[in-house]
């Protein structure tokens, strides 16, 4: 994600490198290459002259500190800008009515029945809402059955009316089941229409009329670059709507629509897309993405992934373990398969600051963990518990079993060895400073 962004602009910033201070000179040579990178990103052009021009303004009236270079300083200027250009602080959904009706618009293709079930599953299990989805697509002939299968998945109710072709009708109706339902939120599902089409849109400006939805999102393609930016001003013209979804950000996307769609429709990104899973959806937060765009990482985000997999009590338990020297391979497959689930390996490595740079090149496999997985589960349940007890036959016959050479089982278990070590020395520090912090404690 904006990997090609953050390297030009790194490159931008090598400029002011080695510069005793800011001058109007390198501060233009530097900003020409931001230019040209944010161009080269598919940013609007407009929005890249604004940009920049604000930039220049902003280091030109800033003396560089004696403990701060004038590229450090830059990279300060260009993150808070940036920030600002992807709207400042993040915008939450406005779930205060009950139920709360969110209507989904969108181009053709743009990945909206998937976000639909994205947001119900992030809103039944991140906010803690009873959800109702509505299938009011009945242009597309697999949208009902599609939908359907995303709610089974989920653990959501679907509402569809597979004879009825009143896409109004159908909303009018979703909705009052919601409330004998006792639902408290409802996303209605719409076709996926193109600008110029003005029965489609029309449409939609009758659905949302007749709904009075309390949220319209508009879920749009990142992949499309400056074209997203121009469908959604069109849709915006037509709708009003309250806020902009980024769908496939994790592909190979260029950062245009995400760093553009503010200033030209002045409406905040929501949510974005960061991967195919169904629990793949983030809040937007500019700042973050600001960090990230400038090779900061996001250690925020990769705090807040971590402790929504990692449970409390069972870390509590771990840490027990672990000081009394009883850390196993059943722990630590539990470990992988809690790492597992926080995403891509690739994307949380980039929300690291600094390892995301180093490793742009490498190759991170998720299959690595397949492996690792593969190896434990041929051990028998006596030696997860007991490592100890794995002899040379014990690591032939485990290897025979997961089809492996009995070197990657000497690899494997090195490693739990030393993370092991690592893990109690970590641990027995952090007691000591527990214990040397206590009251009466000198």
């Amino acid at each position: 994600m904006f990997e090609n962004l953050s390297d030009k602009l790194d490159r931008a910033f090598k400029v002011l490198k080695g510069q005793g201070k800011i001058t109007e000179i390198n501060v233009a040579e530097t900003l020409k290459e931001v230019r040209k990178a944010l161009l080269d990103a598919d940013v609007n052009y407009k929005v890249a002259k604004d940009f920049t021009d604000k930039v220049k303004a902003s280091a030109l009236g800033q003396n560089v500190l004696i403990a701060v270079s004038p590229g450090q300083l830059m990279v300060k200027i260009v993150k808070d800008e940036l920030t600002s250009l992807m709207g400042g602080e993040h915008s939450e959904l406005n779930l205060k009515a009950s139920p709360c009706i969110i209507l989904m618009s969108g181009l053709q293709g743009s990945g909206k029945t998937t976000l639909s079930g994205k947001l119900a599953n992030f809103l039944k299990n991140k906010r803690q809402k009873n959800v109702l989805l509505v299938a009011c697509d009945i242009y597309r002939p697999a949208a009902i059955d599609q939908l359907t299968v995303l709610g089974e998945q989920i653990g959501v109710e679907v509402y569809s009316e597979r004879e009825n072709k009143d896409a109004v009708k159908i909303a009018q109706n979703g909705i009052v089941r919601a409330r004998d339902l006792g639902k408290n939120v409802v996303i209605i599902d719409t076709a996926g229409r193109l600008a110029i089409d003005e029965q489609m849109m029309d449409e939609i400006s009758r659905l949302k009329n007749a709904v009075k939805p309390t949220e319209t999102l508009f879920v749009v393609d990142s992949m499309t670059g400056q074209d997203a930016v121009n469908t959604a001003k069109a849709f915006n013209d037509r709708l009003d709507f309250d806020g902009v979804v980024l769908t496939k950000l994790d592909g190979d996307t260029r950062g245009g629509a995400a760093l553009s769609i503010k200033s030209v429709v002045n409406k905040p990104i929501k949510f974005v897309g960061t991967g195919e899973k169904l629990d793949e959806l983030d809040i937007f937060y500019p700042a973050r993405m600001a960090d990230r765009i400038l090779g900061m990482g996001d250690i925020v985000s990769l705090v807040e992934r971590a402790q929504e997999q990692f449970d409390e009590k069972e870390a509590m338990e771990l840490q027990k373990k672990i000081a009394k020297d009883k850390f196993n391979f059943n722990d630590f497959l539990q470990q992988l398969q809690q790492i597992k689930k926080m995403g891509n390996m690739k994307d949380l490595v980039g929300m690291i600051p600094g390892v995301g740079k180093a490793l742009k090149d490498v190759e991170i496999d998720n299959k690595a963990f397949d492996r690792i997985e593969a190896i434990i589960k041929s051990m028998t349940p006596k030696e997860r518990e007991t490592p100890e007890l794995i002899n040379i036959s014990r690591k032939k016959r485990i290897a025979a079993g997961c089809g492996m050479d009995i070197a990657e089982i000497n690899k494997l278990i090195k490693q739990f060895d030393e993370t092991r070590k690592m893990m109690k020395a970590f641990t027995t520090g952090n007691m000591k400073n527990m214990m040397n912090k206590m009251p009466g404690r000198r």
